[in-house]
């Protein structure tokens, strides 16, 4: 069907009408496909041996300059004869979605250690086909990374982001500890997720979530759009305008 802004053109006859229009699928696929193949690490070996690839583009943040000049380092003896790793960008504090335009326009992934996305970010990341990868260790960044070179990074387990919330108050329950009056802004919140508390984009702590409340009821789950109670395990030092993630980690199935 026609969308608003198409050429109108008019043909001589229903042959050319036809060669016309499947021109235009052709290009209209071309386009598609062009939109959605970006480079992910799962797909990387398989991309490498299509010849697709010869270089494995990323984006790096990190919570401190330190992890951001070690990785730098260490990956840049990553590089084999059949892809080269380059950095393209690097950079301390939250992803931000200018991060994700450029690992979009390069077909680059984005690698973060102890930092998190806003929702918004998140969202471009998903309509662009940007992978983005999260990790508190360098070396098992590192060891992903090469395991994908090689074709043999097979996750046992992926991360699932259920929802976010934002912490508007605080209160101190007496044996109970510190209760975050909270806004879920994105998802949901889930009884016994684990969670991150962010403070400007940054991970601050990973934990499992103790207590969930609507008003004065323990409840399994509060969508986007309610407000919510919410104590964190060994963790009382939470703070008005901090983002309480929540996640679960699921199983999938290895595939070759």
């Amino acid at each position: 069907m026609p969308q608003a802004g198409d050429e109108f053109t008019v043909v001589r006859d229903e042959k050319m009408a036809k060669n016309l229009s499947a021109s235009r699928q052709l290009k209209a696929r071309e386009l598609e496909l062009a939109s959605t193949s970006k480079i992910s690490l799962d797909k990387l070996f398989e991309q490498v041996k299509q010849g697709d690839v010869k270089e494995l583009r990323t984006v790096l943040r990190s919570d401190v300059q330190g992890t951001l000049e070690a990785f730098k380092k260490a990956i840049e003896d990553l590089s084999t004869d059949e892809i080269k790793v380059r950095i393209l960008h690097e950079g301390t504090g939250t992803i931000t979605e200018s991060d994700v335009l450029l690992a979009s326009a390069s077909e680059a992934i984005i690698i973060g250690f102890n930092v998190r996305p806003p929702v918004k970010v998140k969202d471009l990341a998903a309509k662009e086909h940007v992978d983005i990868r999260f990790y508190d260790v360098i070396y098992h960044a590192l060891d992903d990374i090469k395991k994908a070179m090689v074709g043999l990074l097979e996750p046992e387990f992926e991360e699932a982001v259920i929802g976010s919330a934002e912490v508007r108050d605080t209160f101190q329950v007496p044996k109970v500890g510190t209760i975050a009056g909270c806004y879920v802004i994105d998802g949901k919140m889930q009884r016994n997720a684990k969670v991150r508390i962010l403070r400007d984009g940054v991970v601050i702590y990973t934990g499992q979530m103790g207590s969930l409340k609507r008003f004065k009821d323990d409840v399994r789950e509060v969508a986007s759009g309610y407000e919510c109670g919410i104590n964190i395990d060994n963790f009382n030092d939470i703070k008005v305008g901090d983002v309480i993630e929540a996640f679960i980690m699921e199983e999938i199935e290895a595939s070759l």
